[in-house]
């Protein structure tokens, strides 16, 4: 907010940003309202700029040669002055001995730390690709989390304008929930995810998410994207198509049991057979061994006889 205070027969400001919650913000001098005049936008040089670790303020104001932009990084806190805004000294003070007010518009940009931004997407038919004619409603909830690391970048993609996160929130909307939906759909297919089991797979989903989402807000907003995270999956249980779809899966698992059940109750008999066959060779070898040993023992002896 800007503060006033006499100095030289008028005022200096003392250039801050001291929003709570904040993207990129347009600083006004104190008791001037925005489109109001050219006050808005009216600076003293010789001013005070205080910007903080984690900022970056803007100074926009014309030149010969159009719209010029110097920024300052923060930690910041000095006089405005040739000497730490060079390129103002064209424009500045030449014939006011810099104690004249001149043009600019100054924004401070939010660097510090992670933004958080909710989505939502409302329900819609997820699809099982083994019973496609069971649609299930499906809404899905989570968070983004992303920050400003090009700040220029950022002007690019959003134009110089306050921004707020709940404005920005609302801009990202559209394309989280477009991929967000395409994900989800596409899970039970690419990824071989049965729809009922779906919500067990939400690290998975944020994986693939957080993969298609990086790309898109940072080339067309100007954010770098650290994480993903949807938190529930909710299948309407009450619905019909989750309902025939339960029904249907329960029908194929109890089939599969059966069958299962069945096939080892054969492996079990075939096994027991073996076992049978195994023992009677093994009792036959032993007898075949007997009577050679008798019959050696038989001719030995007829042998000793002669």
């Amino acid at each position: 907010m800007g503060l006033f205070g006499k100095k030289n027969g008028g005022f200096s400001d003392v250039i801050r940003c001291d929003e709570a919650s904040y993207l990129m913000w347009k600083w006004h001098p104190s008791g001037v309202k925005e489109g109001e005049s050219k006050r808005e936008n009216e600076i003293r040089f010789g001013s005070s700029l205080r910007v903080k670790d984690g900022e970056v303020a803007v100074f926009v104001y014309k030149q010969k040669n159009g719209t010029m932009q110097d920024y300052i990084e923060g930690p910041f806190d000095q006089k405005l002055q040739t000497k730490n805004l060079p390129i103002l000294s064209s424009v500045i003070g030449l014939g006011f001995e810099g104690n004249s007010p001149f043009q600019a518009e100054v924004y401070f940009i939010n660097l510090q730390g992670v933004q958080q931004a909710r989505f939502g997407v409302p329900y819609f038919d997820l699809f099982d690709p083994q019973h496609i004619n069971f649609g299930v409603p499906t809404s899905v909830r989570g968070s983004i989390t992303f920050k400003i690391e090009d700040y220029k970048g950022f002007i690019k993609c959003n134009r110089l304008r306050t921004v707020t996160p709940e404005e920005f929130q609302l801009q990202i909307r559209d394309a989280t929930i477009k991929y967000v939906k395409s994900i989800v759909s596409a899970a039970p297919t690419e990824a071989n995810i049965p729809v009922l089991q779906i919500e067990r797979r939400i690290s998975e989903i944020s994986d693939r998410v957080e993969g298609k989402l990086k790309e898109r807000l940072a080339a067309d907003f100007g954010v770098t994207v650290s994480g993903v995270d949807v938190t529930d999956i909710e299948l309407q249980k009450d619905s019909e198509g989750y309902q025939s779809l339960l029904s249907i899966t329960k029908d194929i698992d109890i089939a599969g049991i059966r069958m299962r059940a069945a096939a080892d109750l054969e492996n079990y008999s075939e096994t027991l057979r073996m076992q049978r066959e195994e023992s009677q060779y093994a009792a036959h070898m032993r007898t075949q061994s007997a009577n050679l040993g008798a019959f050696q023992i038989e001719k030995q002896a007829e042998v000793g006889v002669a």
